[in-house]
């Protein structure tokens, strides 16, 4: 494009520009005037502020609660399992066959009364076994400590982040098979 095109572009667009000036400059002076001279409302006065009195931080002598030292305290006095050997597995005894199976991948499917004692139905890998209290299911050692209708209920037992074993109830509902 040509220089003049240019030119002819700038002088269209100054030009206006140049028409937008006093007219709205001389409203905003007057509507400045009018509300500069309108009666304002009393300002309240404002309270004095309070007095300071500086209050004196007595707990700095004693122990930190969130210090290692405060935590053994709390461990030693109020949890009866901290001594690791109250709770471990039992690395001894035979391993049941649907030990071999993650909990999420064993679904409970049905429970009835056999012999007056309470047997769940669960199907791992496709395969349908009957358990009952007592038995063993999943890798974290969890014995099944109750059935019901509506469940299972299994005592784990585990390692935590720091290589304690730790007791966990974990729970394995009825689950509905979609056709």
């Amino acid at each position: 494009m040509k220089p003049s095109f240019f030119l002819l572009v700038a002088g269209i667009f100054t030009g206006c520009l140049s028409g937008c000036g006093d007219a709205s400059d001389q409203e905003l002076q007057q509507w400045l005037k009018t509300e500069r001279a309108a009666p304002k409302p009393p300002a309240k006065p404002l309270q004095a502020p309070l007095p300071f009195t500086p209050l004196v931080y007595e707990v700095a002598q004693q122990q930190d609660p969130f210090g290692k030292t405060g935590f053994d305290r709390y461990l030693a006095t109020n949890v009866p399992s901290a001594n690791p050997t109250l709770v471990a597995p039992e690395l001894a005894r035979r391993r049941q066959a649907l030990e071999a199976f993650a909990l999420e991948s064993i679904a409970l499917v049905g429970t009835l009364s056999k012999a007056g004692k309470r047997v769940a139905l669960v199907r791992a890998e496709g395969t349908l076994h009957q358990v009952s209290v007592g038995n063993y299911l999943g890798k974290n050692f969890g014995k099944i400590t109750k059935v019901d209708d509506s469940g299972l209920v299994l005592r784990e037992i585990a390692q935590d982040v720091t290589g304690e074993w730790v007791v966990r109830i974990t729970s394995l509902k009825m689950q509905e098979t979609s056709k």
